[in-house]
């Protein structure tokens, strides 16, 4: 659905339910940003994700100072050491170059791919406290980001913040 598209139907659902009572209509706004970046779950799901994949970075470091280790004897010894020596130190930086780039674009597209899980999994559970607070303390309509303005006395971000566990 278009970003337009949302923000017409929020100003259409408004008016609809202003229409109806307005007198009874509770309305709240949640920061989704500042949830994301101040939720507990997030930096608990940020040291997961760097402990998950920590021996493969650490193998990455390895493979490229052994690069460098070989291309520095290349560039010291070069002019003393063999034909056939030059060429298989040269392979052999070559060889290890591909493995580099592979490992690293493979890592980057799994660390992506669990970025993406955990954000799945933190915005279920975003969305369970903000129907949380909504219930408990009755709101007819909760609205996320993409408003122009909302008034402070309607934002309900600390208060499901405060649900998520941040103190």
């Amino acid at each position: 659905m278009s970003h337009v598209l949302k923000k017409l139907l929020v100003v259409g659902l408004l008016g609809f339910a202003f229409q109806l009572n307005a007198a009874e209509l509770k309305i709240g706004y949640v920061q989704v940003d500042k949830i994301l970046q101040d939720a507990p779950q997030t930096a608990e799901s940020g040291k997961k994700l760097e402990r998950e994949f920590t021996a493969r970075t650490q193998e990455l470091e390895r493979l490229q100072k052994q690069i460098k280790d070989i291309e520095t004897a290349l560039d010291k010894d070069s002019l003393t050491m063999s034909e056939a020596d030059r060429k298989n130190k040269e392979r052999d930086s070559s060889n290890l170059k591909i493995d580099f780039q592979r490992k690293q674009r493979e890592l980057r597209e799994d660390v992506n791919l669990r970025k993406n899980e955990e954000l799945g999994a933190l915005q279920d559970k975003i969305n369970k406290a903000v129907t949380t607070v909504s219930e408990a303390e009755g709101y007819d309509l909760v609205v996320y980001g993409g408003v122009a303005y909302a008034n402070k006395k309607i934002d309900i971000t600390d208060k499901v913040l405060k649900s998520l566990g941040k103190k």
